[in-house]
């Protein structure tokens, strides 16, 4: 990959790739009704997707009255990992694509997500990239602030000794897009227009660059965006 314009590849994981939000989301809606807020799951990822749980304790407390705690919240990631890990699928083409790059690249590929770590690796593993991680792996529970902040993608190209303009980043969410283009990386959208990812419009509002709909081209729509610049 002599002529790859990028010297690393920095992924979101969540709806990138692997595909949990809607299991998720759904764990999440039963537990809301459980405190009162009675949505749906559509509305629920309308509401919460792209974003942490934790972050949103506010919006939560305000619309059910009620006190999240750090209980709560291990509560809602226990249910979550047991869904996820009873459920999970990749995202399709996604393995393919990670493969391709991270023996491109040398191992210089990295997952920056909101997420956190224990949810992360259950997710890679189930998807059978965990392997291509190993050692790369950034949470935004472990920064001062997750998205949409740009810590965890800043500290994901300080560990692979790359300047963030030469990064590629991998997102599908506004959310997650606003953390790569403020860390200064040039940001690509997947957009398979499902729910649970942002519209291309939307993406391309917040500064991504290109978006494309299946994961198994991303090697060739990075390869190729030296000629579209």
């Amino acid at each position: 990959m002599a002529d790859f314009p990028f010297d690393a590849v920095l992924f979101d994981c969540d709806g990138v790739l692997v595909d949990s939000e809607p299991i998720t989301n759904r764990v999440l809606t039963e537990m809301l009704g459980e405190l009162g807020w009675q949505l749906s799951v559509e509305e629920t990822m309308r509401i919460f997707v792209g974003k942490a749980v934790r972050d949103e304790a506010p919006l939560i407390e305000a619309r059910t009255g009620v006190a999240i705690t750090a209980d709560w919240l291990m509560q809602f990631r226990e249910r979550r990992n047991a869904a996820l890990d009873k459920e999970l699928t990749a995202i399709p083409g996604a393995a393919t694509a990670v493969r391709s790059l991270h023996d491109g690249l040398n191992g210089r590929i990295a997952v920056a997500s909101g997420a956190d770590r224990i949810k992360v690796e259950l997710q890679l593993n189930k998807a059978g990239i965990l392997e291509c991680f190993e050692g790369r792996i950034f949470s935004g529970h472990e920064m001062p602030h997750s998205k949409p902040f740009p810590d965890v993608y800043l500290a994901a190209a300080a560990a692979l000794k790359v300047e963030p303009a030469r990064c590629a980043v991998v997102e599908d969410t506004v959310t997650g897009a606003k953390a790569g283009v403020a860390a200064g990386a040039t940001v690509f959208g997947y957009c398979p227009n499902e729910l649970g990812h942002s519209s291309a419009d939307a993406l391309r509002a917040v500064g991504v660059v290109q978006v494309f709909r299946d994961m198994e081209d991303l090697p060739r729509v990075l390869s190729a965006w030296r000629r579209a610049a």
